[in-house]
């Protein structure tokens, strides 16, 4: 029965190409339209680690209180003096602290340029609490936390260009004046959003160096990241390390999301005792966010790609709408043939199949064509984005199946409405009318 119902189908969309043709073009750009900016949306606003994004949580301490002007009292930095006190009092299964230092990398061949490289001072706790993946070595340990030692991560990009036969581990790189000791290379890693970093462009690749944070302080080594000061900043490490400026972060992992209570508790518990000892004259005002809330808190998506994104799924309501009235067009001058089909027995629930499985035609070929109208879409949406926003933009297996999926469920939803009309024909009235 099934077959044949297809096989009725396909011979009624032949029958009139024009319509069945307007149906398709329709329903494709429609669905491309959406599905371009939806594609970007998800691109943009996707968790970076699911399973664990409940129990990662940047920590937040307002060190200004009220009476500072344009006080960003949920800030996602802290002050180095409150983040390393968190780090001592070691609340969580793993934490860190961190910061973006950048380096004059100078290349051991002697005709080779310095170049400047990203970077990126943490604890060794980073790799584990962001599931970081490694091709070769490993991460340094907590010994090497405890004694600054001069040891680095490599990016696995940084390690191609500066040990392209790949034997990187155990080499030693310059940077600066200093020389460190590689220890690991990155595999690939597409962290993205790096919601970790928030003070810098937040899709662009990860960085291309990693070092104790304990030897990027014995080094004095300043942050190019985000730094807020509520005074004007000083150049000297020293006086940067003791002050009030925000230019560290500050990430914690827990055992489950249930002990966060507790840990809001200590954070209270410390403010109240910064209160006490007169460094703050305000009351608690802490925060703690997991990975979901901090993008929702940074409003990481653009309000504009939101709007964009209910602008096009309501183009595609219209297009939906203009298929169910060429629908109930093309049905209804068919009323004769179905009406003849009711007299010699055929059912309600036959005639509803037989018009609905017209829509699904109509419905996968919008969709295949929408494919390629997401296709353009994506392209110019890479052609006009910045390049780390243009990286995150393909067309991926699991867009080619939703983009499918939305087609077939949304016209079939649009041709239910002119099948129920068609299988109510009064067949006997219809036949005395004619």
């Amino acid at each position: 029965m099934i077959r044949y119902h297809i096989e009725l189908a396909l011979r009624s969309l032949r029958r009139n190409v024009v319509l069945t043709s307007l149906m398709i073009i329709g329903v494709s750009f429609g669905i491309g339209a959406s599905m371009t900016v939806l594609t970007a949306l998800r691109a943009l606003s996707a968790d970076p680690i699911p399973a664990k994004s409940a129990r990662l949580f940047s920590v937040r301490i307002d060190n200004w209180g009220p009476d500072v002007p344009n006080n960003a009292a949920a800030s996602d930095l802290l002050s180095y003096p409150d983040a390393m006190a968190l780090m001592r009092a070691h609340q969580g299964i793993r934490q860190t602290v961190m910061y973006a230092p950048v380096f004059s990398v100078t290349p051991r061949s002697g005709d080779a340029i310095p170049f400047t490289a990203t970077g990126r001072a943490i604890s060794s706790d980073f790799f584990a609490m962001f599931e970081v993946p490694f091709a070769a070595g490993m991460p340094w340990s907590k010994a090497d936390d405890d004694d600054r030692a001069n040891v680095v991560v490599l990016g696995s990009k940084i390690a191609q260009r500066l040990f392209p036969a790949g034997d990187a581990v155990g080499k030693t790189i310059t940077l600066g004046e200093q020389n460190y000791r590689v220890v690991g290379v990155l595999a690939q890693w597409r962290f993205q959003p790096r919601v970790y970093d928030l003070s810098s462009r937040l899709y662009q690749e990860t960085e291309d160096i990693f070092l104790p944070l304990t030897t990027a302080a014995a080094r004095r080594l300043f942050s190019y990241g985000g730094s807020y000061c509520d005074k004007p900043p000083s150049h000297d490490w020293d006086l940067m390390s003791r002050s009030e400026c925000r230019w560290v972060g500050f990430w914690v992992e827990l055992s489950s999301a249930a002990q966060r209570p507790a840990y809001l508790a200590f954070l209270r518990n410390y403010v109240a005792e910064q209160r006490r000892v007169g460094r703050f004259h305000w009351a608690a005002n802490v925060a703690l966010l997991d990975i979901n809330e901090t993008l929702q808190a940074e409003h990481i998506v653009p309000s504009e790609m939101k709007i964009s994104t209910y602008a096009a799924f309501g183009f595609l309501t219209l297009c939906l709408v203009s298929a169910t009235g060429l629908m109930l067009a093309k049905l209804g001058g068919r009323a004769t043939e179905f009406s003849v089909r009711r007299a010699l027995g055929a059912s309600k629930a036959q005639i509803f199949a037989q018009c609905l499985a017209e829509g699904a035609f109509v419905g996968v070929a919008g969709g295949i064509l929408g494919l390629g109208v997401t296709a353009l879409g994506l392209a110019f949406e890479r052609a006009i984005l910045r390049e780390d926003y243009a990286r995150l933009i393909d067309l991926n297996a699991n867009a080619v199946l939703t983009t499918v999926v939305l087609a077939l469920v949304a016209v079939t939803l649009a041709a239910t409405y002119p099948a129920w009309q068609s299988s109510r024909l009064a067949p006997a009235w219809k036949l005395k009318a004619e």
